[in-house]
Formats: C-alpha cells, structure tokens, sequence
C-alpha cells in the first residue's frame, strides 16, 4: 500500500499486468444483460461478452458505478492506510462516473482528488499509469494532478469500428450524428477530443483493411514528433489483427512502450465486435 492511492473505473482498460504492478484499485461499472447485471471485467470478460454480443438477440446496457461502489473503494484503501486518494473516470461527457465519484470523495475524511479523463479507454489508462509512475518516483499529488493534465494534452486516440451499428445503438456516437441514418455496412472512425471529452468524427471507409489504414494514419497524423513514443493498441475481441498492426508501428516507428489489451465490454458495447483504436503520446 501507499500513502497516495490510485483508482480508476474499469473502462481504463489497462492489462492485468500492469494494474497489479502498480497497485491500481479499479471500480467497476456494471452490463446489464437482460435481467441480469454483471460486473464490468469481474462477472463477465471480454472475450466471453464479445462472442455473445454477436449471437445475443437482447442487446446489452450498461450502468455506471454507483456513489456507493466509489465509496467502498475509498474505504477499502483508507482501511490499508491511504492518506490521500487520487481517482481517474472515463469522459464526463460521455458517463455519469466522474460525478459519482465526486459524490463520494465527499463522504470520506481524507482528501480525494478526482480527474475527468476527458476520454475513454486508454486515454484514461495513460494518465493512471502517469499518476502511478509518478507516485512511485515520490512526487506529490499537487505535482501528479499537474502532470497528468500535462499528458492528457499530448493525447492521440483513434478509432475504427467495423459497423456504426454498435456506436448508434449505444448512444455514444457524440458529434458524429451526422452519421446517423448513413448505410450501416460503412466502417467509421472516431476521434476522442481530450478537451470536450467527446466523440468526433474522423473518416469513414469502405473495407476492414481500409479502416485499419485510415486508423493507424489519422493517429500518427495526430500525435505529432518526439522522443519516446507510448502507444496501446486496443480490439474488440480482434487480437490477430491487433498484433498485426502492433507489428507495423514496432516495425516503423520503435516506440518505448507498447501494449495490446482487449476492449472491455462496457466499452465494446460501443464499438461492436472487430473494432481498433489506437491512443497514445511522444514525450
């Protein structure tokens, strides 16, 4: 345990690794699958979601964790001896959760700082991964909140999904709306705008490999030039064509730090089966 304690919701997406490298506390969201609600990466997995969200005449919901899932968590750390907490939510413009856990940091006796990720997925998981890194290196949680608003500004994320059916369904289709009522069979792309916290439209293409192009383009047309390149490759339950562009950008770009890692189904519910994103920064 630590003095400073992170915790982020469970759309981070970070690997399992790395999140029990660090220690990072996840609270969970929930789906909610007909009459039954399951815990986001507990009670369900996203290998198992993807495969049902495919055959599944019922689609899925979601939920957002609850005052009281914050709570507990807080809690849980404060018991083990946090003394300050830090905690990171997907895009308040995009969920409920930035506010619940606002509500709860209320209800505690410690101090708690709560950050608007301003993104989903990876672009949160890499402003957890800079408060956890920076705790370790014993900075404060002054200099951690400055820094991770630091990173949030260098953030690049892109992605491409095989359907628009997924991200219409949803309800998650932000400033794309223009899009509605185009042809289903079209392959969107997206960008995550880290200042609103919304979905914005970035392109559209006609096949799957098109789609992974205009991806992996839009990205690096994006992120700009640096020094060490930090990027995580994201899929909806699509890992051999996750690798393979994993194996492009090792191939043309030599990042410091790269990783895989399957989108979660509260995400995915979103994205749909086959989707890629990419999300990253240069220092």
């Amino acid at each position: 345990m630590h003095d400073i304690e992170v915790i982020a919701d469970s759309t981070c997406d970070i690997p399992q690794e790395l999140i029990d490298r660090y220690g990072i506390h996840i609270v969970s969201h929930y789906v909610v699958w007909g009459d039954v609600q399951y815990k986001d990466r507990v009670d369900i997995q996203p290998e198992e979601f993807y495969e049902r969200l495919k055959t599944d005449r019922i689609h899925p919901t979601t939920a957002q964790a609850t005052v009281q899932d914050f709570l507990d968590k807080y809690e849980e750390v404060i018991l083990k001896g946090a003394r300050e907490i830090i905690v990171l939510t997907v895009s308040s413009a995009m969920s409920g959760a930035y506010q619940m856990a606002l509500n709860a940091s209320k209800l505690v006796k410690i101090p708690v700082s709560v950050v608007d990720s301003k993104g989903p997925t990876m672009t949160l998981g890499w402003q957890v991964l800079e408060a956890v890194r920076l705790r370790d290196m014993g900075e404060s949680v002054e200099s951690i909140l400055e820094k991770v608003a630091g990173l949030r500004r260098k953030l690049v994320q892109i992605v491409g999904m095989d359907s628009l059916f997924f991200l219409q369904k949803g309800g998650r289709i932000g400033d794309a709306t223009n899009w509605i009522g185009t042809k289903l069979q079209i392959k969107p792309v997206i960008s995550i705008n880290h200042v609103s916290g919304r979905v914005e439209p970035a392109g559209i293409a006609r096949t799957y490999s098109a789609m992974v192009d205009m991806v992996y383009h839009k990205f690096f047309e994006k992120v700009g030039s640096g020094t060490r390149l930090h990027i995580a490759v994201l899929h909806g339950n699509a890992l051999d064509e996750a690798k393979k562009l994993a194996d492009r950008i090792i191939r043309e770009h030599a990042p410091a730090e790269i990783m895989i890692n399957i989108t979660g189904p509260v995400l995915g519910i979103n994205t749909g089966p086959r989707a890629l994103a990419l999300s990253g920064y240069f220092e």
